[in-house]
């Protein structure tokens, strides 16, 4: 079996930790284009868009960049990385990619999610306390658009549909939709009841912690009768390719740093120092940054110890990095990284 390697963005226009400049957002939009044309010459998998409603982020639309990257891509698998769906009309969510879809030529999917921030839901006049009743049931909305033009549903958060038609149809007969998850077991449950490919966050700890996870979600699906094939597990990590160990270190720590220590200041968090950065870069740690070897070596541990992944996806602009180093590494994650993985060439 072949992993799929991609790249995952949240189109962050963070401060350059070394030199206190900050690209404009036109730069950044048109920099985070060109990545992903480079990384659909270099034949990755995906290319996935986060959703953020913060000023640290321009992806609180992924569709539309979406759509503008699919106008300059010819292969790439093109999704989202999440799509916040508590917060959004999934009957929209739909449409807009279904709209990629043909626009793409059939190269969208979705990874529905609850995102890690909550600034959505007082600015879409949402409650927090109805964070999990929200997410289930928009899911379960958006899963029957996806399996039927005209829908009968009726919810709590959301005018019923009636039969209503909901156009346009994408051109994949099935587009794929990802289970976006962090750590809580109910999530994993219910991907695999519902039969949906798993899209695991993974910043911190050691990936083996998961294990438990990935097994109760595999259980789960079995059990409700998915085919073990349709219940794929992927992975969103932070990672990052340089020539050679030190150099990628070196380069991802300062932004790695800076964004993990202000997020810190939110949540309780002491400042991220070099010794914790380092310790994540161990054998059985989570970031996945260093030379091209090294990188290798650690999707592979991945793949080991979560008991198969079907894809893989390098976050790499959460630190900050200039658009060469990017496009660098976006090109050594292509021509370096992934032969290592595709079909006939994986080793056990």
């Amino acid at each position: 079996m072949a992993m799929e390697i991609g790249v995952d963005s949240f189109a962050a226009v963070g401060k350059n930790p070394i030199t206190g400049v900050s690209v404009s957002p036109v730069e950044r939009i048109q920099s985070l284009l060109e990545e992903i044309e480079v990384a659909d010459q270099v034949g990755l998998d995906a290319f996935g868009l986060g959703e953020h409603h913060r000023a640290e982020f321009l992806d609180s639309a992924p569709a539309v960049i979406l759509a503008a990257a699919a106008a300059r891509t010819t292969q790439i698998r093109l999704s989202s990385a999440v799509t916040v769906l508590s917060a959004a009309d999934p009957v929209r969510v739909f449409q807009e990619f279904a709209t990629l879809d043909l626009i793409s030529g059939g190269r969208a999917e979705i990874v529905a999610g609850r995102g890690s921030f909550i600034e959505s839901f007082p600015l879409f006049g949402l409650k927090l306390e109805d964070y999990d009743s929200l997410f289930v049931e928009k899911l379960d909305l958006l899963l029957k658009l996806r399996d039927s033009n005209n829908v009968h549903w009726e919810g709590k958060h959301r005018a019923a549909l009636t039969g209503q038609g909901v156009y346009p149809r994408p051109l994949q007969a099935k587009m794929p939709i990802w289970l976006g998850v962090g750590g809580t077991p109910e999530s994993f449950v219910r991907a695999g009841m519902l039969g949906l490919p798993l899209m695991i966050a993974i910043i911190g700890g050691e990936p083996h912690r998961f294990r438990p996870l990935v097994d109760l979600y595999k259980h789960a699906g079995m059990g409700a009768g998915h085919k073990a094939d349709d219940l794929k597990v992927g992975i969103h990590a932070l990672g990052y390719v340089a020539e050679n160990d030190q150099q990628a270190a070196d380069d991802f720590f300062p932004g790695y740093a800076q964004a993990f220590t202000e997020i810190g200041k939110e949540r309780g968090w002491p400042p991220v120092t070099r010794r914790q950065f380092d310790s994540l870069l161990t054998d059985s740690g989570a970031l996945i940054v260093g030379g091209p070897e090294t990188v290798i070596k650690k999707v592979k541990h991945y793949d080991e110890v979560l008991g198969g992944v079907a894809r893989l996806d390098f976050q790499m602009s959460v630190a900050s990095l200039s658009k060469e180093m990017l496009l660098r590494s976006t090109r050594l994650l292509g021509e370096s990284v992934r032969p290592a993985f595709v079909a006939g060439q994986r080793k056990a």
